[in-house]
């Protein structure tokens, strides 16, 4: 069952963001799907903001993967922020091992999951965001 709801600023999308981080258990992957500009990054901001990262967390386009350091229940948990734009296809996805992070301990949050393939655990929460108009956003959240 998918919750859908609307955002009128990059705040309110950010804080939508540390809610669904709040909810996140170690061994998570959220899968974001949007066009460019539609918030992706915002919401991660938010869910490493809940997942108390305090590096400044900026989308990793040039090398598709950032770690951070987080917490979750006073236990420390990677974060790995995933941004497939720039990638090739699925099989380089798999050479970088990323089936690894995937299945792992840590919390993976993954933009432009669809360029992910079939790499993706199933059953992994599923973002995915509509540019509406001004800062206004349509985001449908599923598992």
């Amino acid at each position: 069952m998918a919750e859908v709801l609307v955002t009128h600023s990059a705040d309110e999308t950010q804080a939508l963001g540390v809610e669904l981080g709040r909810r996140l258990a170690p061994g998570e992957v959220v899968a974001f799907y949007g066009d460019l500009g539609s918030g992706k990054t915002c919401m991660i901001q938010g869910i490493c903001q809940a997942l108390k990262v305090t590096d400044y967390v900026t989308s990793p386009t040039f090398i598709l993967i950032n770690e951070y350091g987080g917490k979750l229940g006073g236990r420390m948990v990677p974060v790995y922020h995933f941004d497939l734009y720039r990638l090739g296809g699925p099989d380089e996805l798999e050479a970088l091992g990323a089936e690894e992070y995937f299945y792992g301990c840590g919390v993976c949050v993954v933009e432009w999951a669809e360029r992910a393939g079939d790499l993706l655990p199933e059953g992994c929460r599923e973002v995915r965001l509509e540019y509406v108009e001004g800062d206004e956003r349509r985001i449908e959240i599923s598992r």
